[in-house]
């Protein structure tokens, strides 16, 4: 006898793991790798300091700059209490004002590539494996090593054209990674404003949390995505249903009898279909042996079991 429940109809997509945040540290400037702070697969905080290059010649630059300024204020210093007093004329006092101006500014810029002598962790993570060792030669090039935040993953997969406008910020799917029997939830928080032209397909990212870091950045995905919800769908076991002449088609007892009921379908399990018109709830449907069904032959309608 049909019965009718809810039902979620859903797609599978594939997708990739990706961390919350991710970036490889690398040096603002070139020069010798001094020291390095940090152990491979440690976690760090944001600020923490990484890895310093050599700096002796900008600590050395920065020295003489402050001497010089300080010398430079004290010139100024003494020629305002002239200037007060008529003994020189303003324009000298001008002179010294902007050459304290400029020493100031100069100081400050040897302060900056001071910082950029220091690798500094941009944000709370776990650290990967170093690609450089102490006394190394490095550039704004040169990969010492990984940064990946673990809290909470972000994964980016893609939907068919004709299920782009289902996914919205704040639904949620779910899915499975190679290796683990263990499902996840993750909300969508962003979309891709178009498709992609050659594929057809819409790019989305949702966010799952990660506190006991079992997913890992790189993990292919199989996301589950909901399409729609029937409240009261018909599912009939595939092999009731028969297909001929392009009509999709079951029997029926009525009275005792088979009569052969057209019937539309639509979501497709592996031993199910929904029945989405040309079935009602309480009809008997005939799922075993159907081959050998006739219409109008007399049939025995007792449940399968």
């Amino acid at each position: 006898m049909v019965e009718s429940g809810p039902v979620e109809e859903s797609i599978v997509a594939t997708g990739t793991v990706r961390a919350e945040e991710s970036v490889d540290l690398q040096p603002e400037t070139s020069g010798k790798l001094l020291r390095i702070h940090f152990a491979e697969g440690s976690r760090v905080h944001a600020g923490d300091l990484l890895a310093v290059i050599n700096d002796a010649d900008l600590r050395a630059s920065l020295q003489r700059a402050v001497y010089r300024q300080e010398l430079a204020e004290l010139k100024t210093r003494r020629i305002t209490a002239l200037v007060d007093r008529g003994g020189v004329p303003q324009q000298e006092y001008d002179i010294a004002a902007s050459e304290v101006s400029v020493l100031r500014a100069e100081v400050e810029l040897i302060k900056a590539q001071l910082a950029r002598t220091e690798i500094r962790a941009p944000f709370d993570g776990v650290i990967g494996l170093r690609s450089i060792s102490e006394g190394a030669q490095v550039s704004p090039t040169t990969r010492l090593t990984t940064l990946q935040d673990l809290r909470r993953m972000k994964v980016d997969f893609t939907v068919p054209e004709k299920h782009a406008a289902v996914l919205v910020p704040g639904s949620r799917v779910t899915f499975a990674v190679a290796g683990s029997d263990r499902v996840y939830t993750a909300e969508v928080y962003a979309v891709e404003p178009r498709l992609d032209e050659v594929t057809r397909t819409r790019l989305i990212r949702a966010r799952a949390p990660n506190p006991d870091e079992s997913l890992i950045p790189g993990a292919f995905a199989r996301v589950t995505v909901p399409i729609m919800r029937h409240e009261h769908a018909v599912m009939i076991p595939t092999t009731a249903l028969e297909a001929e002449a392009g009509e999709k088609s079951v029997f029926v007892v009525e009275d005792g009898k088979a009569r052969r009921q057209v019937v539309q379908t639509g979501l497709r399990r592996a031993d199910s279909v929904l029945i989405t018109a040309g079935l009602h709830q309480g009809d008997v449907v005939i799922v075993a042996g159907t081959q050998l069904v006739r219409a109008g032959a007399a049939v025995d309608s007792s449940p399968v079991r």
